[in-house]
């Protein structure tokens, strides 16, 4: 496979198998993923499940203990510099330097990747990411959603076809959020491919994939629209008085196996349509509140699957309570 294969019409990242240890704990375990050019995949999960590990391996950045494949084009386990080339990587924690403005910073990281055309390259990063205005303000009296933009602007210096980001907008305010997740459609748009772990629901909506992984196991990889429909997952909506104490009446009831509050709104679900219904049904003609079914979102398809996951680092190695970890109420 050419390092040009992805450009003609093959998977920007192709592999199989990949497993990850350290010491006796797998940390990802038998992962297989097919990621086409242009796609923003979302990849969701519990801390500590090994998202990062897994796509930090996925582009060459980590060596897995077994498994094989390929990242743009080039093999993860041989051709790993090549693939660095082409690849931004944005970290959770700012690791920029906050004694250096901004075009400072740019210009240092242009430096180091020994990039041609350096000034036009800053000045066009701080142009397109908004930064123009600010580029003589240190960076560490920036807010944190400016300092992520100047993140992705170091990440986009180089031109990169791939880009990893991780947890990129952890501690940011939705406004922030909502403004850097266009910038990443945009560049979608003009064929980047983007691999971005998050915990933000919101965000997991923005992509066009969702891979859940749960302590080393993906468990799910599918387009997010599907993804509901995949799991099977029935939810009602419930409105009204009195939820706190229907909560707790609803445990153990037939098909209710999670119960999850939202502001005012109880979602009561259950891979069981038909009990659930039934039981559904049952409370609504007894009252007061109101239900409704509804098509369950991804927040729903998320507690469900993370109470069904076993956490592998856990000591005892038991199994989470399903039910409590599916109950917010």
């Amino acid at each position: 496979m050419s390092g040009r294969a992805a450009e003609n019409g093959q998977p920007v990242i192709q592999v199989t198998g990949l497993t990850k240890r350290f010491g006796d704990k797998t940390v990802v375990d038998g992962f297989d993923m097919t990621v086409p050019k242009g796609a923003i995949y979302g990849f969701l999960g519990p801390n500590g499940s090994g998202k990062t590990t897994t796509i930090r391996m996925m582009c060459g950045l980590l060596t897995p203990d077994a498994g094989d494949g390929h990242c743009l084009g080039y093999d993860i386990l041989t051709e790993s510099r090549r693939i660095k080339e082409r690849v931004g990587y944005m970290t959770q924690r700012f690791s920029l330097y906050e004694d250096l403005s901004i075009r400072e910073n740019l210009d240092f990281m242009a430096r180091m990747y020994r990039l041609d055309r350096r000034r036009q390259r800053v000045g066009q990063a701080l142009e397109e990411l908004g930064l123009a205005d600010r580029a003589g303000q240190l960076a560490g009296t920036l807010s944190g959603g400016w300092k992520q933009r100047l993140a992705l602007a170091a990440c986009l210096l180089h031109e990169p076809a791939l880009l990893l980001l991780d947890e990129p907008t952890a501690g940011v305010d939705p406004k922030a959020r909502r403004d850097f997740w266009d910038e990443i459609r945009g560049l979608s748009d003009r064929g980047v491919t983007v691999l971005v772990s998050t915990h933000y629901m919101d965000e997991a909506v923005q992509c066009d994939f969702i891979a859940y992984i749960a302590y080393g196991t993906k468990l799910i990889d599918a387009p997010a629209a599907a993804i509901p429909r995949q799991v099977g997952l029935a939810t009602w909506k419930v409105e009204g008085p009195g939820l706190a104490e229907l909560a707790r009446t609803l445990a153990g009831a037939p098909g209710v196996e999670q119960i999850a509050r939202f502001g005012a709104e109880l979602h009561v679900s259950g891979t069981d349509a038909a009990a659930l219904g039934a039981t559904a049904q049952a409370r609504a003609a007894a009252g007061p509140q109101r239900w409704t079914r509804q098509e369950s979102g991804l927040e729903e398809v998320f507690i469900h699957l993370m109470a069904q996951s076993r956490d592998n680092f856990a000591r005892d190695n038991a199994a989470p309570d399903g039910g409590a970890a599916g109950r917010r109420a």
